[in-house]
């Protein structure tokens, strides 16, 4: 099944978030987030401070600008895992690849550097992470043939977003994010007293 072409007008509208995220992140890694506003990122971009506020709700998503793509990538790593893959191994392999991806890549780096060393955008990543629960949980429940409204699923769901921010904080994130799935997937009965 192919995707249809975006028509003239949705592809002007791509073009101008793009160019509004690309004018932030590189006006943020130069000067700094708090340095920045959101007038200059839209003079940058050359369009209004109106028009910046159609695509981004505020200056902290203008850094984000892919929070739909992790969502539907997220979801695809479990609907779309190998036959014969748990739910768990699906997002353990990817957010270990999306883990290491972050923490390894040269060009990522000045970007993680940005988000852990300026606390408002670190607690908004969080944020925005955590919003993909929802999403997550659905398809969780959906692979469990259970109700997407699942207590077991939303925990489950929790659980796995929280590992990687939980991980990226240890020496070793690579290792600490396998620990947690091994965790996750073993349960919790043998830490009884």
């Amino acid at each position: 099944m192919t995707q249809p072409t975006p028509g003239r007008r949705e592809r002007k509208k791509a073009q101008t978030r793009k160019g509004l995220a690309d004018a932030a992140l590189r006006l943020f890694l130069e000067h700094g987030y708090d340095q920045v506003s959101v007038k200059d990122v839209a003079e940058a971009a050359d369009v209004s401070v109106t028009t910046l506020f159609k695509h981004f709700s505020g200056k902290e998503a203008l850094v984000f600008d892919r929070d739909t793509e992790q969502s539907a990538a997220l979801v695809a790593a479990v609907r779309d895992r190998e036959p014969g893959s748990t739910v768990l191994d699906a997002l353990h392999a990817y957010l270990h690849g999306l883990l290491v991806t972050v923490r390894e890549a040269p060009e990522f780096r000045a970007f993680r550097e940005l988000v852990d060393g300026t606390p408002v955008l670190s607690d908004y990543a969080h944020r925005m992470w955590l919003r993909h629960e929802t999403a997550l949980a659905g398809a969780i429940a959906e692979a469990a043939g259970a109700d997407g409204d699942g207590a077991s699923a939303r925990a489950l769901a929790h659980y796995v977003l929280a590992a990687p921010r939980l991980a990226a904080g240890c020496d070793d994130p690579g290792s600490a994010l396998d620990e947690i799935f091994a965790r996750l997937k073993k349960g919790w009965a043998d830490l009884g007293g």
